[in-house]
């Protein structure tokens, strides 16, 4: 095992510490030290399922070594016949038991045309089928947060079941670390919509583009609270693009913090000119005759 000093950078021990789990950091550390992640589990004493459940926690925090992707062109997605869908139905007891349940979750029965889509996430995607389960939960859940009271049609966890695809998302471990990283995406977007006083209602895809990267620029609750107040003293409320010219200037400055703002107020304020003489005199005689 190599071992060797290490620094690890503000951003990675951020979302590390935001992850909450010990292995994905110990698992961090050995790869950064300059090992093979194929011999972590036997060199960490980790068990083969919590060395996964590290590796999945780093690949959707972004902080595992570089690897291709899967890549889906449009054209390439197949087409199912209405035969192949009977098929499979009268032949795999494990399609069916998924179609069961599936419909259950949806609390309707599907389609023929559902279930193409359905067959297309086992036989083309590759996805098993309790990491489909939790795929139709996780949009299910995803639509809630947005208001809805419907669940969300096939089509829509079609599009998901492509993206995890392509995010390399085909195991249950690999689920519960995106799950656990949109968690925790999600609660920091909370935490800015209440700086924001911004209640009752998601965010547009605009407003969400906004938010994203201010998150991503790792700032501190109270200057991105900073830029909202002198936004609407500015502009009379809240305009995104604005308070986005001001956080992007603080950051191109080395701001993160509030006071490092302030600091900064204080080092490119006038220097307070003292009166000369006669200005002197003319106060003195202005309070003498007051």
């Amino acid at each position: 095992m190599t071992i060797s000093d290490l620094h690890i950078p503000e951003a990675d021990a951020r979302r590390l510490l935001g992850a909450a789990n010990g292995d994905a950091l110990l698992l961090y550390i050995y790869i950064r030290c300059g090992n093979d992640p194929a011999t972590a589990a036997s060199a960490l004493r980790l068990t083969e399922q919590r060395c996964s459940c590290a590796a999945a926690t780093l690949r959707q925090l972004g902080m595992w070594p570089e690897e291709k992707r899967l890549t889906i062109a449009a054209g390439e997605r197949p087409n199912y016949t209405e035969r192949d869908v009977l098929d499979t139905l009268d032949r795999e007891p494990s399609f069916r038991s998924l179609y069961g349940e599936i419909q259950r979750r949806l609390g309707k029965p599907l389609n023929t045309e559902e279930l193409k889509i359905l067959l297309s996430f086992v036989r083309y995607l590759g996805l098993p089928e309790e990491v489909i389960c939790v795929l139709v939960s996780y949009c299910q859940e995803r639509a809630r947060r947005k208001g809805s009271l419907r669940n969300p049609s096939l089509r829509t966890i079609e599009k998901e079941a492509y993206a995890w695809a392509e995010r390399g998302i085909d195991t249950m471990e690999e689920a519960a670390a995106f799950i656990q990283a949109q968690n925790v995406y999600h609660s920091r977007l909370s935490g800015l919509m209440r700086i924001l006083q911004i209640r009752g209602r998601s965010l547009t895809a605009a407003e969400e583009k906004y938010a994203r990267a201010w998150l991503d620029m790792d700032l501190e609750d109270e200057l991105i609270a900073m830029a909202y107040e002198r936004t609407c003293l500015n502009t009379g409320g809240l305009s995104w693009a604005y308070m986005n010219k001001i956080l992007l200037r603080w950051k191109q400055s080395g701001f993160r913090t509030a006071e490092d703002v302030r600091r900064g107020d204080r080092k490119n304020a006038p220097a307070e000119r003292r009166p000369d003489a006669d200005e002197q005199a003319a106060i003195r005689r202005m309070l003498q005759e007051g």
